[in-house]
């Protein structure tokens, strides 16, 4: 039972934060020891918080009864800020909260009782951390999976996928749908019989699965029997899984359980796992486990006191704090070690800094060597942290070996996401052409660019082309099949299809890893909702008889996957002298040449031929090499296994809005 002086204390005692323009001090001390939240030491479960400012830290223990504690303990102040207690093993399965008693100056003040941020396992919609041993919670065979050996960069495929779209729909033929359960079940087959789930991510062929969050996350009502939908960009536990998309909840360790065999199954089936990561803020502020902590340290503020907001989500986390910069490091290798997760995508990495991505990327090659890095190289606001010590997509030369989405490919393919009116250069705008070769070279420096016609980067950004993502679409704005019906409306589906097929060459072909959003390969709507991230699933599940409506979609996407993995062509070393382009700014042909005689390449070279125009083109095959012996792989988005000779001298006519595959064997 609680002890009489303690319940009075907790119950009465001021919980506001400290006030807004506390100013953090100038030196705090750093716990460096990767051990905080809860560990094992002897099957003795201890607890450690990073408290700096604390006079006092209480422990509440809580059993099924969420609301009131069974016992409240003193934890013993340990080096470097940091305060512990070593628990009975019989409370193992039972929930705690911390309680802080921070002093600045002369000011003292009890903090509301709040979760651990370090918690790897939580309550229903994650109001208490929970006492759980990870080992307890092991599916099957758990022991023998493993993160994946490393892949080229230029070979790799990223398809970017949330949990509850995957099998929603009932065309999914999934029995745990909406669930990581789901994503486990094989056999599973559309109206038509064709593969769903994750059969079909296996005959799709894809190197990566890149998952939408799937950490604790804020907007979910984990109770309800179908939760209120919501994509998850509102962190509350970042190291362990959300507890919507487990089969229930009343169990801490089901959700551990289930997601850790949704990644054994992708893992089983040759694919790899990529985490959706959302650093960058947090769904709290003043309430938030950080703020009651450690008040005034955790979050960037304005000169004025108020809480930065670069995320527009009400505030941005100082990553360049130390113990922050140490959050994040042991967040993420609780997820490779404990999950065997491959890849991190970072939300808004803008917000970071460029010395905190680059030691999370050292520290964690160290741990896996072929761990995929990549993130959104901006903001959604200013922050107060200079431009030239973030990770923003300009720097993006300055990270170790972390990607950045190349939105100049994205909204020169298809025109800016924030102006539908714009048509791209699928739609014929030749002025596009040169943000189109920035992309299939990814962002380097290459003499055929003219980097003043480029999209937003008015210079090469990148040392290779592993350092750009090449992509069309993805959960945010419209799908690509919605944006190109909206801006070419009076277009016959079959135009819209071929321009939605180039798209996708143009992505595929690049030099660049390549990513696409779920159902793209057979043309996924959402019914031109541009933002779903809170629509229901009516809107947001994949409907999988798609794939029969649009199997020729999907036979062609899933044909350039293959060519991407397997050709050395699209996986180059030396890009200046090995690719060049042909462009007709007039007429608005585009020739995409690749030299793979250095290769073991069985075609040892290519012309990928574009017209994103509504007029026949007329091509000599000389335009780009003059050399005998083409012949043609793809025409009319057909592909030609036993190839096709081209006659000498043959004039090839390139019809409106299709591509070109023209390979030479010697």
């Amino acid at each position: 039972m609680m002890p009489k002086f303690i319940k009075i204390l907790l119950f009465c005692c001021c919980a506001l934060p400290f006030a807004a323009n506390a100013q953090k001090p100038a030196a705090l001390p750093v716990y460096t020891a990767s051990n905080l939240g809860l560990s094992w030491h002897n099957s003795i479960p201890v607890l450690r918080v990073w408290a700096p400012f604390a006079d006092s830290v209480l422990v509440q223990l809580f059993n099924t009864d969420l609301e009131n504690p069974v016992n409240v303990l003193a934890m013993k102040k340990g080096i470097a800020g940091s305060w512990a207690i070593a628990l009975n093993q019989a409370v193992e399965n039972s929930y705690y909260k911390f309680v802080i008693k921070n002093k600045i100056g002369s000011v003292s003040k009890w903090s509301k009782p709040v979760s651990d941020p370090y918690a790897i396992a939580v309550s229903p919609n994650g109001t208490h951390a929970a006492i759980v041993n990870l080992n307890s919670e092991k599916p099957a065979g758990w022991d023998q999976d493993s993160v994946m050996p490393p892949l080229r960069s230029s070979a790799i495929v990223i398809y970017e996928l949330q949990v509850r779209d995957a099998s929603a729909h009932n065309s999914s033929g999934v029995l745990n749908k909406r669930k990581y359960l789901g994503l486990t079940e094989k056999g599973r087959v559309n109206s038509f019989g064709q593969s769903t789930g994750l059969d079909h991510l296996i005959e799709l062929g894809v190197t990566h699965v890149h998952l939408l969050p799937v950490f604790d996350f804020n907007s979910s009502n984990e109770i309800d029997s179908v939760p209120p939908y919501n994509w998850g960009y509102d962190p509350l536990h970042y190291n362990t899984p959300e507890g919507s998309f487990a089969s229930e909840n009343k169990n801490p360790g089901t959700r551990i359980r289930e997601f850790r065999k949704l990644v054994q199954s992708l893992h089983q089936s040759g694919m790899r796992v990529v985490m959706d990561v959302v650093y960058n803020h947090t769904a709290l502020t003043e309430t938030s486990s950080f703020e009651q902590i450690v008040p005034g340290y955790y979050y960037r503020k304005k000169n004025n006191g108020e809480f930065s907001n670069a995320s527009a989500c009400g505030n941005e986390t100082a990553s360049e704090q130390p113990m922050f910069r140490q959050f994040m490091l042991q967040s993420l290798l609780h997820w490779v070690r404990e999950y065997h997760i491959d890849g991190f995508r970072f939300d808004l990495m803008g917000i970071h800094d460029i010395a905190t991505m680059n030691y999370l990327a050292d520290s964690l090659r160290k741990v896996n060597p072929g761990i995929l890095l990549y993130g959104e190289g901006w903001t959604a606001g200013t922050s107060p942290l200079p431009d030239s010590a973030r990770a923003l997509k300009k720097n993006v030369a300055n990270l170790a070996g972390i990607a950045v989405f190349g939105d100049e490919f994205r909204d020169g393919l298809k025109g800016s996401v924030f102006n539908v009116a714009e048509k791209g250069w699928l739609g014929g705008d030749v002025t596009q052409l040169h943000s189109i070769l920035y992309g299939l070279v990814g962002g380097i420096n290459h003499p055929a660019i003219d980097y003043q016609q480029v999209n937003y980067s008015k210079q090469p950004i990148a040392i290779t082309p592993a350092q750009l993502i090449a992509y069309a679409d993805c959960h945010d704005n419209h799908t690509l099949w919605d944006r190109l019906s909206l801006t070419h409306a009076s277009l016959s589906e079959k135009t819209r299809t071929d321009m939605h097929k180039q798209a996708l060459t143009a992505v595929l072909l690049s030099q660049s890893p390549s990513f696409i959003q779920a159902g793209t390969e057979f043309l996924r709507s959402k019914n031109g909702v541009e933002n779903s991230f809170e629509s229901p699933d009516s809107i947001n599940a994949i409907n999988w008889d798609l794939k029969y409506y649009h199997q020729d979609v999907f036979a062609y996407v899933k044909r350039l996957i293959a060519l991407k993995k397997s050709h050395p062509a699209f996986q180059l070393t030396n890009w200046k002298d090995r690719v060049k382009f042909y462009i007709d700014n007039k007429m608005g042909l585009l020739g995409y040449y690749i030299d793979a005689r250095f290769t073991s390449d069985s075609y040892q070279q290519w012309q990928i031929w574009f017209n994103p125009t509504a007029h026949e083109i007329e091509l000599s095959p000389s335009q780009l090499s003059n050399e005998k012996g083409w012949k043609t792989l793809l025409a009319n988005y057909q592909f030609f296994d036993g190839l096709k000779p081209i006659g000498e001298g043959e004039i090839v006519k390139l019809p409106p809005h299709q591509s070109l595959i023209l390979v030479k064997e010697k």
